[in-house]
């Protein structure tokens, strides 16, 4: 044992500990859940960089007191008096508390009277009760039964106009073709992309808008889904062999006949992420935004609508409506919006009021984004929240102006592009000398 050994060990949990062979980064409120069986070598490990800022109370010298701590750990945080706060995920939110806490709105009673409200106008929208077969007309927003094409259609639709993601998508069936069976049956051969170039498919979804950076986005996340399906597949190949548990996203919860499946899928070269239904929405959350161009609305959408699970997905509708009637502060950003409605919202009400939000804000002759109070519209409407919303920001009807550059350091959820937030209220298609005109967004140089 070292001279200095407890000094050293304070400065090893500091920066990180051993878990199944694996530096944890970060300290002991970075250890997983389950923790399983952790190495007893936090006293041999060579501290990076020694940090005052983390102090540790007790000494921990054998795995059996590391199992210890790691429980007092989760059941009263008595390690790390300095952790006080959840841990945020990588997109700088804390799931399950609202970053705005003083906030109190909106209320479960104005969630449940703007959903009445609404509803007694665009109609009672629930949730079906099965995932609908995937469409070829429409791309949607991942309402389909695989993940994987939930994610993709998710993707195509992100910064463009409902019409020209589906310009994209009929692209991507007329050049790749569709899956006859299995996990996709009856969308796009996803693995048929992934093996293309990716010149191929900018070609194939030129028309939909932003063809270069979608495309380049795509045939990533069709990689990084591959590289997964074969590291999962020899994973569990190799615990059927050995008995030993694997160690991989969810594999905790598969039954072996959930892990055989996955095996075979493998096999077949079709890809998947079906194994994510095992996940929470945060475990969800967190490997959706791992892949490229998907951001916080967009894993969203997967949860709600694929994955079945509640989430408030926040597009430029609702941002804007949540917005006008007060249920997020002034200085909300969309993600932030997103955090505080997940905790204020309640779960049964996610779904409608997501949908009702969205057609609202599309159709409403006041709560368009394109709206005027001296335009036609405007007068002969009749707005169910009128007297919930205090409308801010309100401008003139534009006019077409071919394309229209993306702002300087936006991304594309971050505003969803002028053509998604019109959604084909000027821009979804229109004539000039007698020429129809497909809008694009210009992508930045």
């Amino acid at each position: 044992m070292s001279t200095n050994g407890p000094r050293k060990r304070k400065v090893d949990a500091a920066n990180g500990a051993t878990v199944n062979g694996e530096v944890v980064n970060g300290g002991w409120d970075e250890l997983p859940h389950n923790l399983g069986t952790v190495a007893a070598d936090v006293e041999d490990q060579k501290p990076k960089r020694p940090r005052a800022r983390r102090v540790i109370k007790e000494v921990v010298d054998t795995s059996q007191a590391v199992q210890v701590q790691a429980d007092k750990l989760i059941e009263g945080n008595e390690i790390l008096k300095t952790a006080k706060n959840p841990k945020k995920h990588k997109y700088g939110l804390t799931p399950g508390v609202t970053p705005y806490p003083d906030f109190l709105m909106p209320t479960p009673e104005a969630c449940l009277e703007v959903k009445n409200l609404l509803s007694g106008l665009h109609g009672v929208v629930e949730q079906p009760k099965a995932v609908p077969p995937p469409s070829l007309e429409v791309t949607g927003c991942g309402e389909v039964p695989s993940v994987l094409d939930a994610l993709i259609r998710t993707r195509l639709s992100a910064a463009t106009t409902s019409t020209n993601s589906a310009y994209a998508f009929a692209g991507l069936v007329s050049k790749f073709g569709i899956l006859k069976e299995g996990i996709g049956k009856g969308s796009v051969n996803w693995n048929k992309v992934r093996e293309a170039d990716v010149k191929e498919v900018e070609a194939a979804i030129k028309r939909g808008g932003l063809g270069k950076s979608k495309s380049i986005d795509i045939k990533k996340i069709l990689d990084m889904v591959h590289d997964e399906n074969m590291a999962r597949r020899e994973a569990f190949l190799k615990e059927r062999e050995s008995g030993v548990k694997s160690d991989v996203v969810g594999g905790e919860s598969f039954k072996q006949g959930q892990k055989d499946m996955e095996i075979a899928v493998a096999d077949k070269e079709i890809l998947s992420l079906q194994y994510m239904h095992g996940l929470t929405p945060d475990e969800a959350m967190e490997e959706f935004i791992k892949y490229p161009g998907i951001g916080v609305k967009t894993a969203s959408c997967v949860i709600l609508f694929c994955l079945r699970r509640p989430s408030f997905a926040v597009d430029t509708h609702i941002f804007r409506l949540c917005r006008w009637l007060k249920w997020i502060p002034e200085k909300a950003t969309r993600d932030s919006a997103f955090s505080h409605c997940e905790v204020r919202v309640p779960n049964e009400y996610k779904y409608s009021l997501h949908r009702l939000f969205i057609r609202h804000g599309k159709t409403c002759g006041r709560c368009r984004a394109s709206t005027s109070e001296t335009s036609e519209a405007w007068k002969e409407t009749v707005c169910p929240i009128d007297h919930l919303v205090e409308r801010t920001g309100l401008r003139k009807i534009l006019k077409p102006t071919g394309k229209m550059k993306k702002k300087k350091n936006a991304s594309e959820e971050d505003i969803d592009s002028e053509l998604s937030e019109l959604d084909g209220e000027i821009f979804g298609g229109y004539t000039w000398n007698g020429t129809e005109v497909t809008p694009e967004v210009e992508e930045e140089k």
